[in-house]
């Protein structure tokens, strides 16, 4: 499967996106695309640019090269019906620590007409935040709560998340995964997050993206992965015949000693179970042998 495909639907459109620091090449030439509904889960090791890339599709952050537009404008010159539609969770908190959590949503509040005040208050109530106390007291957990509800409570069109969870303990990560998803059954949005914590991405992931060497390497939804892909180990020459003849995708391939080879293969889904060449041992695979050999 392609890492883009092109639609005059989708939420973001990502081309030919490069982006460096100094001597060190981050995105490059990077293409990517998001539809009304999928949730994304973006994977990458640290420092491959996850968080530049994010910040690059909400225009907060200026590539050297490409174009990035959201809702059919560039991102870099959202108008602010534009900018209404989207809600984002950034890796560190970006709060008015002098604030109460009741004055920061109000001061949110008057940006955006989509505003649902029922929303808030029972987040605000599940999630056990106190209204009047002074953010800078709040705990970590409790901040990154805060964070998601501001985002979610205008109802955005496109929900960004870079590592939303990294705070919360495991039953907070279940109880805003359940939000995530509802969001999405209610309303379509597309939601894209980053996370380190691939069971968390396993639970509420539909589509998965990997980033490597600066750019999406494989964008697909996970169930078809974990059906599809096989690690294949053999003879290189009976490998190379098997990827040759057509219909298999070569996801990454990895020398081993004696002239053997020890690939990842996306199959067909019509031959999937069928018996491999004589001489190839095949077997399953997870979501974290995907990362490791896609990232």
């Amino acid at each position: 499967m392609s890492a883009v495909t092109t639609s005059s639907t989708a939420t973001a459109e990502v081309r030919g996106l490069s982006l460096s620091y100094g001597q060190q090449t981050v995105l490059s030439n990077l293409d990517w695309q998001l539809l009304p509904g999928q949730v994304v889960g973006l994977l990458g090791r640290n420092g491959s640019g996850k968080t530049s890339l994010l910040e690059s599709v909400l225009g907060l952050r200026e590539p050297q090269l490409g174009a990035v537009q959201l809702f059919g404008q560039n991102a870099a010159e959202l108008d602010d019906a534009g900018r209404a539609r989207i809600g984002y969770v950034p890796q560190q908190s970006d709060l008015f620590e002098g604030f109460t959590p009741a004055q920061l949503l109000r001061y949110f509040k008057s940006f955006y007409p989509r505003w649902n005040e029922a929303k808030v208050e029972g987040l605000l109530s599940r999630w056990d935040i106190a209204r009047d106390k002074p953010i800078a007291k709040l705990s970590g957990g409790q901040q990154q709560r805060l964070s998601i509800i501001r985002a979610l409570a205008h109802e955005p069109d496109l929900l960004v998340l870079d590592e939303p969870v990294a705070s919360l303990d495991p039953a907070g990560r279940r109880d805003f995964l359940r939000e995530l998803v509802e969001q999405v059954l209610d309303r379509g949005t597309t939601v894209v997050f980053s996370t380190h914590i691939l069971s968390d991405l396993e639970r509420v992931a539909f589509n998965v993206a990997f980033l490597k060497q600066g750019r999406i390497g494989l964008q697909a939804p996970l169930d078809e992965l974990l059906d599809e892909v096989r690690a294949v180990t053999g003879p290189s020459a009976q490998l190379q015949a098997l990827i040759a003849a057509g219909g298999v995708q070569a996801l990454s391939r990895s020398p081993l000693e004696g002239g053997r080879e020890r690939c990842l293969l996306r199959l067909p889904q019509s031959g999937v179970n069928d018996p491999l060449h004589a001489g190839l041992s095949s077997e399953r695979v997870n979501l974290e042998d995907l990362f490791m050999e896609l990232t």
